[in-house]
């Protein structure tokens, strides 16, 4: 498929699916009182403008398989509340400064409140979540609140180890070891899940009985989701102001990106040194101009180009396992199938 026409296609997914969920978001928040130190924060984030990568692979997927955008969307609605709770946790976690272009939220109005704030967006995704598969069989509301309790789990287990790494300075870690911690922390819920439970919801309104494969969508949301998380990092360190998140604010964190731990990997002498006594230090003590240092080094080792041509590799197993992961649907033009393929190359291209 030529780039440009499947990253047109993504834009156009993501606006159709993305845009409808979005908008079915903010109709579905809460207004009233304490406004100002609550409801008018649980908008902040969503209302911003943002991809919508995880509604649109769900939705696609549903109509993929059989199902309807319109009657999921409440499904939608609770993975999209659930991504911005997390979002707004992550920032604190972090230390985040900006997001989507703006100033974070516990920048803005302190930690208390953007923490309560991100607890109550929770709540509400699980409101959204019950409400939904109120409509749905018995047996296949059990399986989606079941992948829902299992995706939360990944992510806090993927979060936890990152944190982990940092908090206790560990550097001997590879390759493999940063596609584990991302198949956790970002496949899960980026990907995998959306991809999982579109596939079930949309098979169970099919008459012909289908069972979707849902390991082959975990094979296909892993590569596609490390593929996306990838372009991530490299933009962390790469993007420009379309990013909206702080540039370089990984190296500050220490977090271990593939480019971190191929320089780690590669340094040689006294470079090695520095990139290991960086990796040790404590994010209170980890200066801007340590960071630059090391920026400086990624590019003298190779270690961005590195990154990139490692996410390339990915997104050729992506698509590789998309084809077994829809093998089911695509006997004939499936419209659903093709807006998820096309995510495929938006994964990868992104702000290229």
């Amino acid at each position: 498929m030529n780039a440009d026409t499947g990253a047109e296609r993504a834009e156009a997914a993501l606006a159709n699916y993305g845009g409808r969920a979005r908008r079915a978001l903010l109709e579905s928040l809460p207004e009233g009182s304490p406004g100002p130190w609550l409801y008018d924060l649980v908008r902040r984030y969503p209302s911003r403008p943002s991809k919508g990568v995880r509604p649109t692979l769900f939705l696609a997927t549903c109509e993929a398989f059989g199902g309807s955008a319109e009657s999921a969307m409440g499904v939608a609605v609770a993975i999209e509340l659930l991504h911005n709770a997390f979002l707004v946790h992550d920032d604190i976690v972090d230390g985040s400064r900006q997001r989507r272009g703006s100033p974070t939220l516990h920048e803005d109005v302190g930690m208390g409140l953007a923490l309560n704030a991100g607890d109550a967006l929770g709540a509400l995704a699980q409101r959204q979540l019950r409400l939904a598969v109120d409509q749905l069989s018995a047996q296949v509301a059990t399986q989606v609140l079941e992948e829902f309790e299992t995706m939360v789990l990944r992510t806090a287990e993927g979060q936890a180890t990152e944190l982990g790494w940092c908090r206790d300075g560990v550097d001997d870690v590879g390759p493999e070891d940063y596609l584990d911690l991302i198949m956790h922390k970002t496949c899960w819920y980026t990907t995998i899940h959306p991809l999982r439970v579109g596939a079930l919801i949309g098979a169970a309104c099919r008459a012909d009985g289908l069972v979707p494969d849902l390991d082959a969508m975990i094979r296909f949301g892993f590569h596609l989701g490390a593929a996306f998380q990838i372009r991530d990092d490299i933009l962390n360190l790469t993007g420009d102001d379309r990013y909206g998140k702080e540039i370089g604010g990984d190296l500050l964190e220490g977090k271990r990106t593939l480019m971190l731990i191929h320089l780690r990997e590669t340094a040689r002498g006294r470079d090695r040194e520095l990139v290991t006594a960086f990796m040790s230090q404590e994010r209170t003590t980890r200066s801007a101009a340590d960071a630059g240092r090391i920026r400086t080094m990624m590019d003298r080792y190779g270690s961005i180009s590195f990154a990139q041509d490692y996410a390339t590799g990915v997104a050729a197993r992506a698509s590789l396992s998309f084809e077994a992961a829809f093998a089911p649907v695509l006997s004939a033009p499936n419209p659903g199938a093709d807006a998820v393929r096309s995510m495929i190359t938006y994964m990868h291209d992104r702000l290229r």
